[in-house]
């Protein structure tokens, strides 16, 4: 097997975005949609910034620190897309006969009637994420961060879990259907 000397990705930066690094490793991203911060350490890989574009560098790499690698560019091009056209995950609510309802209540998601249970189940909203209910069974998810952004569609989605109950007979729940 070819033992590699450098791997270096690029990320590049469209205009109307800026970026920059601090000497504490704290990569800061600025777009029209907002501005996003993340830590970069490591005793290995280096990043650099040129006029248009990030570099992540990395010299005579083992495995571990190849993939931290391809980690740091996949940061990195999450939070450019973030900050230039951001992250939508839409979800869908099907019931069969109960009908439930949903709503959005400061950063709290509540269903209420799901399988006729009397206690509304809850999830979280996290910071800097946006929370729709259209049509009365379609939620929207939006935001700048895809973490936040998919931790939120993955909260909203397990408030509706059904416990000892046959999955294949019981398939009432708030699914994703696509991610943008």
């Amino acid at each position: 097997m070819v033992k590699l000397d450098r791997i270096e990705h690029f990320v590049t930066i469209p205009e109307g975005v800026t970026a920059a690094i601090s000497e504490d490793g704290v990569v800061t991203i600025s777009g029209p949609k907002g501005s996003l911060s993340r830590e970069f350490t490591s005793t290995f890989l280096v990043l650099l910034q040129e006029s248009d574009r990030l570099t992540v560098r990395v010299d005579m790499p083992r495995r571990k620190q190849r993939a931290l690698a391809g980690t740091w560019n996949a940061h990195l091009h999450n939070m450019v897309k973030g900050v230039t056209d951001g992250f939508t995950y839409n979800l869908k609510a099907f019931y069969s006969h109960f009908p439930m309802t949903m709503a959005v209540k400061g950063n709290k998601f509540v269903v209420n009637n799901y399988f006729g249970e009397r206690v509304p189940r809850t999830s979280d909203i996290l910071a800097g994420v946006d929370v729709k209910v259209n049509n009365k069974v379609e939620v929207v998810v939006s935001g700048i961060d895809k973490e936040l952004v998919g931790q939120t569609a993955a909260n909203i989605e397990k408030s509706t879990t059904i416990k000892n109950r046959d999955r294949r007979v019981f398939q009432d729940g708030i699914y994703l259907i696509n991610k943008e």
